[in-house]
């Protein structure tokens, strides 16, 4: 027998970048929560209330913590942790999802951007900086909470409602001055480093067949004569087996008649 875990996520707020959010909060509920103790005797099983014995803690080995870059200019300039703005008007967007022992759990790539190797290999050196730095914000989070249920403390989600921390999103109306966008926006993008390389799109030299993979040369063209011959000979099997399944239905059909006859 085993404990089944389910994670629900409601979003009451959405800024951009919402998958490095919901990492972040999946993983501290995770670690947050206590399932009942059970002890297993033979084919009994209990499961003790809390007040028999203090839940008990999940065994989570590591955090994965994911971390978005957002790229513009068809991959010549990447961002982390896009608004919801940048979202609308980035080319694309990589998502590495990384541990504090420096392992790769996942990376996913959307968008219509090609990445360089250098771009990918950049872009997880930062993963594992801020990886490290979430790590440890969560960890003293959970430290600071659980100290404070143990001196007997108010802390937590019921705790937040009443300040409107959690349920409502406040924020003073301020003034934002729109009339030097272009040039400071020219100005950072003078000040950035472009890659060496960049593809905007790939180059298909003809059309025809790939072949790429490991121990065989990569090339990208026009069929072969002995490809062509054996499409040929496929299209020929085809069609001469379309024919002899008419024939048999036609077959079939006749007999169906002289036995009706």
């Amino acid at each position: 027998q085993v404990w089944q875990i389910r994670l629900d996520m409601h979003l009451l707020n959405h800024d951009g970048n919402i998958t490095d959010a919901a990492s972040i909060a999946g993983i501290v509920a995770l670690c947050h929560f206590r399932r009942p103790d059970v002890s297993v005797q033979g084919e009994e099983v209990t499961v003790y209330t809390p007040e028999e014995r203090d839940p008990v803690p999940l065994s989570i080995h590591h955090m994965p913590i994911c971390v978005s870059f957002a790229f513009f200019h068809q991959g010549t300039y990447l961002l982390v942790d896009p608004t919801e703005r940048e979202e609308r008007v980035m080319d694309g967007l990589l998502v590495i999802a990384m541990n504090k022992h420096h392992e790769i759990c996942t990376i996913q790539s959307s968008g219509v951007v090609m990445l360089l190797q250098d771009q990918i290999l950049r872009c997880s050196k930062i993963t594992a900086v801020k990886v490290a730095e979430i790590t440890e914000l969560i960890q003293k989070a959970l430290e600071n909470d659980q100290k404070a249920r143990k001196e007997g403390g108010k802390f937590g989600f019921a705790e937040s409602i009443p300040n409107q921390r959690i349920t409502a999103f406040k924020m003073d109306s301020a003034a934002v001055d729109t009339n030097d966008v272009e040039q400071r926006a020219g100005e950072i993008i003078a000040k950035a480093d472009p890659p060496s390389e960049v593809f905007a799109n790939p180059v298909l030299h003809t059309p025809g067949t790939a072949q790429i993979g490991e121990g065989v040369e990569s090339s990208w063209g026009d069929l072969e004569e002995s490809e062509k011959e054996e499409a040929v000979e496929e299209e020929g099997e085809s069609e001469a087996a379309v024919f002899e399944s008419e024939k048999v239905k036609t077959e079939d059909a006749s007999t169906l008649r002289e036995t009706k006859s």
